[in-house]
């Protein structure tokens, strides 16, 4: 039995702890005898919490930033009119700090019989699966005394997907694609590999483009009109091993390449290409395969919501051959992985002869986040300590270029760009392949 408002003050006096039975408690009752009757009776007429039954609704998933509202139904079989204060338990990341208690704690009367709905609204702070933990009921009696108190498992899982704030990039590189796809007009037309059509010479068009064939058939000039092959393979390979813990700024390097996979995977959906994902750390940690365009972009979406770094050392040879397993013919690799020069030294360069293998066979393009913080500290000056700072930032950013240049050498397409700018970046470097006809 839980003792409230003035009980437990009598039970202080008492030296009784609250909601514990002590030899006290039977002196207590002889002084205050209608007192605690009606403590006694105030607890028989609470609405048992044992009975009580609880179904939930609402959302399933939502991204991350956004809210989420969770229905619990709340169902009142006894006799007895139900006075409650209930605690609907979630992980702490499941609201902004601080807004816990009033956002999981609600106040409910439900008569004998009947069912009431309570609303509990989740902002959740991380990526992945949030899962209720337990509702608490705490039963009171009509005059507030005493109270009942139990606890109901009620399961439910909300998905909280990656927020995709790159999605603002789209429309321009849409754009740019239906340029190089010849649907926009525009003097220069985007080059390819696909024939696409013949139209009218304009001032401007390249004299290769000029069908001398078509053109001795009517009486103006035509030029042939070129577009990006479709159908083409792109498969991106995250780095979910330990480098990809890393924070810049306050932004996981992870959450970075996801939201670069997401505005890429959209991209390459848009242009008609085929897209797959490998997270790799030292073992195949999501895949999404044969997707279809409509559904390709949920897909990654859903796999990528919990996915978490691993502290562990990525297994270079592992991923690679991963990699080589999963595009069984010509492909664009997207790699998202560190460029520090020590993973890559210990790491990739060790495999060369995969690695070579995987160039010749593929496009390989390796797309790392930089960290704007180190190009800061190189420019710094004006004391002792910023001259320090001066010389490791551009050492770092040595080590980062000689690292790329690297592994150019081997035919990786290198991008070192900062976690805001990482995604539209690699969409950039994936067009301009497109362009020149490399996938």
């Amino acid at each position: 039995m839980a003792l409230t408002g003035r009980t437990a003050l009598l039970a202080a006096l008492g030296s009784l702890p609250v909601g514990i039975m002590a030899p006290s408690w039977t002196g207590m009752l002889a002084v205050n005898a209608p007192l605690s009757l009606a403590i006694l009776c105030d607890y028989a007429l609470a609405a048992p919490v044992r009975s009580l039954q609880f179904t939930r609704s609402g959302d399933t998933t939502v991204r991350l930033g956004d809210r989420a509202e969770v229905q619990l139904s709340v169902v009142n079989p006894s006799r007895r009119r139900l006075r409650a204060h209930l605690r609907d338990a979630w992980p702490p990341s499941s609201w902004l700090p601080g807004t816990e208690p009033a956002a999981s704690r609600h106040e409910l009367t439900v008569p004998p019989g009947e069912r009431r709905r309570l609303s509990t609204v989740l902002r959740p702070t991380r990526r992945g699966d949030r899962r209720a933990e337990q509702v608490t009921v705490r039963s009171y009696g009509p005059l507030g005394l005493a109270a009942r108190q139990g606890s109901h498992r009620v399961p439910w899982t909300v998905r909280v997907l990656p927020p995709f704030t790159s999605r603002k990039h789209l429309p321009s590189r849409l754009a740019r694609l239906r340029e190089l796809d010849g649907r926009t007009s525009a003097l220069t037309r985007g080059e390819g590999t696909e024939f696409d059509s013949l139209r009218a010479y304009v001032p401007g068009d390249d004299v290769r483009s000029i069908d001398w064939r078509a053109t001795a058939r009517q009486s103006s000039v035509a030029v042939r009109t070129w577009r990006p092959e479709r159908d083409r393979h792109v498969l991106v390979v995250l780095d979910s091993g330990r480098t990809s813990a890393g924070r810049v700024g306050d932004v996981p390097r992870l959450d970075a390449a996801m939201d670069a996979t997401l505005l890429l995977t959209t991209l390459a959906a848009r242009a008609g290409d085929r897209v797959d994902l490998l997270a790799y750390s030292r073992r195949v940690r999501a895949r999404v395969q044969g997707r279809a365009a409509g559904e390709i972009l949920p897909a990654m979406v859903d796999a990528l919501a919990p996915l978490e770094p691993e502290l562990v050392e990525t297994d270079a040879r592992g991923l690679v051959a991963a990699a080589l397993a999963h595009a069984p013919r010509r492909s664009l690799i997207v790699l998202l992985a560190s460029l520090d020069a020590a993973p890559v030294e210990e790491g990739l360069l060790p495999v060369l002869p995969q690695l070579t293998q995987l160039t010749q066979r593929h496009t390989v393009l390796l797309a790392a986040v930089s960290d704007p913080h180190v190009a800061d500290m190189a420019g710094a000056r004006g004391t002792v300590d910023a001259i320090y700072e001066a010389a490791a930032g551009a050492e770092a950013e040595a080590q980062r270029r000689r690292t790329a240049d690297q592994l150019r050498r081997y035919g990786v397409v290198v991008v070192d760009a900062p976690p805001d700018t990482l995604a539209p970046v690699l969409a950039d470097a994936y067009l301009a392949l497109k362009a020149a006809g490399r996938l």
